[in-house]
C-alpha cells in the first residue's frame, strides 16, 4: 500500500477530521509499536512500509540500539502503556489512542505480508494483540 492510501484508510476508519490527524495517529502507533517489537521484526515491518511510515519504526529501533537492547529484545509493556504513548504522541485521549491503534493495525494487516503479521501477532502481549483484526489476534 502507498502512503496516501494508508493515511486515507486510517482517517476513514477512525473518523479523524483530516489527513494531518490521521498521519499523526499513524506515526504515533508505528513509533509505539516499534518500541514494543524486537528490532529484527521491527526492521522487517519497516521494510514493507512506505518511507514516511517506516521512519517512526526505524526511530524506535535506533532508540533501542542506543539503550543497548539486542536485536531480539523489545521494550516490555502492555495495553495501558501502549495506549498512553499513542495518545500522548497523537494528541488524543487513551480511548482515542486505542481506537486509532486498532485502525492502524487493521490497515497494517492489509499492507504487510500475512507471515509478517502472524509474527507480529505472536510477539505482542494478549491485551495489545486484541487490537488486531479478529482473524489475526491470538486465541
Amino acid at each position: 500500500m502507498k502512503y496516501d492510501e494508508i493515511i486515507a484508510t486510517v482517517q476513514e476508519l477512525t473518523g479523524l477530521p483530516d489527513r494531518a490527524a490521521a498521519a499523526r495517529a499513524t506515526k504515533a502507533v508505528l513509533l509505539t509499536l516499534g518500541e514494543r517489537l524486537p528490532s529484527g521484526l521491527a526492521a522487517h515491518v519497516a521494510a514493507q512500509l512506505p518511507p514516511e511510515l517506516a521512519a517512526p519504526v526505524r526511530e524506535a529501533m535506533q532508540e533501542a540500539d542506543t539503550e543497548g537492547r539486542t536485536h531480539a529484545s523489545a521494550e516490555r509493556f502492555g495495553l495501558p502503556v501502549f495506549a498512553g504513548r499513542v495518545a500522548d504522541r497523537a494528541g488524543t485521549s487513551e480511548d482515542g489512542g486505542i481506537r486509532e491503534a486498532a485502525a492502524v493495525l487493521e490497515v497494517l494487516d492489509a499492507a504487510l505480508a500475512p507471515e509478517l503479521m502472524d509474527k507480529l501477532a505472536a510477539v505482542l502481549p494478549h491485551d495489545i494483540a486484541e487490537l488486531l483484526p479478529s482473524g489475526r489476534a491470538r486465541a
